[in-house]
């Protein structure tokens, strides 16, 4: 059987046991992304009006629970299940990218296996700032390899039949550093959601399918802590949305399937009455959407850059207004399904006039051709954008200035190092997101360092062996290294029969900054020397560190402090990486005292906590800090290490974790 009829019938397997489960009859699985009136769009398919209740059984039934798959747990088993036999990789799976490593300038980085199976797949990827990540995917697909305790199932909203209950865990809180996941329990579907942290760095989280769309979710950062869910939080359904932090800590969330509208996210056990529209949305919307999780960034000046498929705005949230149109980024579309990547290049704090705002510069690299999720149907993948974009919003005559990727790229992640640089992984060459509409993973990440000339800022480095296609993550850890997960989640878990078997194992990859070449050096920071009453705005922010090897000068240190984002479908929304003025610099041998200013306003960095890095010449090293401004420290390549602090603005209080 050919791998399109073997998805064909993965796909057919998700339908069936979907209506199986629902009885209801609206899910079209083929037809995900087609457009459709808004009368028949799925919000509308049941009464969202009022919270849903489970129906309480007279007395605790046994639940429910589906057939195992061969070589698993038992169904009586708690806790982490065993990952079924592959089958034989296909023609599809083998052709893969491997570009030749770039080598001229040091060290390509490396790679290790954290874990062989972390229990759910990670479509949904953050860290939390207790030292864990956490992982998710949806509870529309079924199984998982992890099962709730047997006491705490979770009531299946779907079934046909009361009181059947779904015993999958469909998010982990896992350890990244011994590989160890915890089950944690969702009660709404989280597909294709969004997320983002709050000034105490807990996870705020919002949207999702069916009964989850206008759900919103806290996650708090401790060791026991699970989900706490207010089902109907929103006006509308918010399904592959893009949630973004504002200054005054508040969160905004922009669309959703056929959502043209924007929405404050409300208190806790509160709703909003009605949303408010916002016409870029509908008017980048086409026949398979290409405007799905718009890219969305908060400016110094508070302003919010906005954009969906190939256009963009500067849109002021206060007023409700857009201050004005960017140009069209030509060649194809760049939002989902189209996918890809984008982020906001750092923003550097020195040198600047006092008050004056860093210029803020947004890139946008690779995606597909608004065809190609629609070619896909029919077993046509298409080459992928290789054009990498990027535009200065504080010119008033802003273009975009395109230069060439060494491949094109859809579905790829895209991070912001401690040192600066940009870091593209995962994706594919051909086709768009979707179940089976890709081709050629690519297992090359790519260095994009944005402050070397045009036409050197692109360094192929060392390759992976797992191919992450569609729902893998990454995220950058307070050790400097980069966790990379999920990817492939197909039908109930699949690990045979199809090109992609869901993936479950996870790597880290240690950037060309933590090579043992350079590591010698790193700077390790005097914990006993942070300030009790944390960082704040518009201060002083004095600490020590030490290198163990080298003398360092003033002029071979940097420090930046980093937003720990909330990364799904390719986006990490929330992603920034600030520079920080150095106002005072003094050594006595290999001992230092640095002293930075701090953002002066939270426009630059809302409150919440932050890595801060301290980076040096052959090293880098991290702490993590809480607050309004949070921070962590790394020494750095420029080299790096990680201390993890958290700092709070309005509090004294601090977490310090050495690592």
């Amino acid at each position: 059987m050919g791998s399109w009829s073997l998805l064909r019938a993965a796909v057919l397997a998700v339908a069936l046991l979907l209506l199986a489960n629902s009885g209801e009859a609206f899910f079209d699985f083929f037809n995900i992304f087609r457009p459709r009136s808004e009368s028949d769009y799925f919000q509308n398919a049941f009464d969202g009006s009022q919270e849903q209740v489970m129906p309480k059984p007279k007395s605790k039934p046994k639940p429910k629970i589906e057939q195992e798959e061969d070589g698993a747990a038992p169904a009586t088993a708690t806790g982490l299940t065993k990952v079924p036999p592959l089958g034989a990789p296909s023609k599809a799976a083998l052709d893969t990218i491997v570009l030749p490593v770039d080598d001229s300038a040091g060290p390509a980085g490396s790679w290790t296996i954290v874990s062989e199976n972390s229990g759910v797949s990670a479509m949904h990827l953050a860290v939390m700032r207790h030292g864990k990540a956490v992982m998710f995917d949806t509870s529309t697909t079924g199984r998982s390899l992890m099962r709730l305790p047997m006491d705490n199932c979770r009531a299946d909203p779907r079934a046909k039949k009361e009181g059947t209950m779904d015993c999958w865990a469909h998010a982990v809180e896992f350890d990244y550093n011994t590989g160890a996941p915890r089950s944690l329990k969702i009660a709404t579907d989280t597909w294709c959601s969004s997320g983002a942290f709050d000034a105490d760095g807990n996870l705020i989280q919002t949207g999702g399918y069916f009964e989850g769309d206008k759900a919103v979710r806290r996650l708090d950062a401790c060791d026991t802590c699970d989900w706490r869910e207010y089902p109907n939080s929103f006006a509308e359904g918010r399904w592959y949305a893009t949630q973004q932090v504002l200054p005054d800590g508040r969160f905004i969330v922009f669309g959703g399937r056929r959502a043209f509208s924007y929405e404050f996210v409300p208190q806790p056990g509160m709703t909003n009455g009605q949303s408010i529209q916002f016409p870029l949305l509908r008017e980048t919307t086409d026949d398979v959407e290409n405007n799905l999780y718009p890219f969305v960034n908060l400016l110094p000046d508070g302003n919010l850059f906005v954009f969906a498929n190939d256009r963009s705005v500067i849109f002021d949230h206060r007023t409700g207004k857009v201050v004005r149109e960017l140009p069209k980024l030509a060649g194809g579309g760049r939002n989902h399904p189209a996918s890809a990547m984008s982020a906001m290049l750092p923003l550097d704090l020195r040198n600047l006039t006092r008050g004056a705002d860093p210029e803020p510069e947004v890139i946008v690299c690779g995606g597909a051709l608004k065809t190609a999720f629609r070619l896909g149907e029919n077993n046509t993948y298409q080459p992928t954008l290789r054009d990498c974009a990027r535009i200065n919003l504080a010119k008033i005559d802003a273009v975009w200035a395109v230069e060439a990727m060494p491949v094109g790229r859809v579905m790829g992640d895209l991070l912001v190092l401690p040192t600066g640089d940009l870091l593209m992984l995962n994706g594919a060459a051909k086709g768009s997101s979707g179940w089976g509409f890709a081709r050629q993973p690519i297992l090359s990440p790519i260095l994009y360092s944005p402050w070397h000339p045009e036409g050197s800022r692109f360094r192929p480095l060392a390759s992976s062996t797992v191919a992450r296609m569609y729902h893998s993550t990454s995220a950058v850890l307070p050790d400097a290294t980069v966790l990379v997960a999920g990817g492939n989640t197909n039908a109930a878990y699949n690990f045979s029969g199809v090109d992609f078997p869901t993936e479950v194992r996870v790597e880290r990859f240690a950037p060309p900054y933590l090579s043992k070449e350079v590591t010698g050096n790193r700077a390790v920071i005097d914990v006993a020397s942070l300030p009790p009453g944390g960082m704040r705005y518009g201060t002083k922010f004095t600490f020590r560190f030490h290198t163990p090897v080298e003398a360092v000068v003033e002029g071979d240190v940097r420090v930046t402090m980093y937003a720990p984002p909330f990364t799904t479908h390719g986006y990490s929304m929330n992603q920034r990486l600030l520079v920080l003025p150095v106002a005072g610099f003094a050594g006595q041998g290999q001992m230092y005292e640095l002293t930075v200013d701090t953002p002066w306003k939270p426009e630059l960095a809302p409150p919440g906590y932050y890595l801060v890095f301290v980076v040096a010449k052959d090293g880098v090293s991290a702490f993590q800090n809480g607050g309004t401004c949070k921070q962590y420290d790394t020494d750095g390549i420029w080299r790096a290490r990680s201390l993890l602090i958290h700092m709070k603005i309005f509090t004294k209080s601090f977490l310090i974790s050495i690592l």
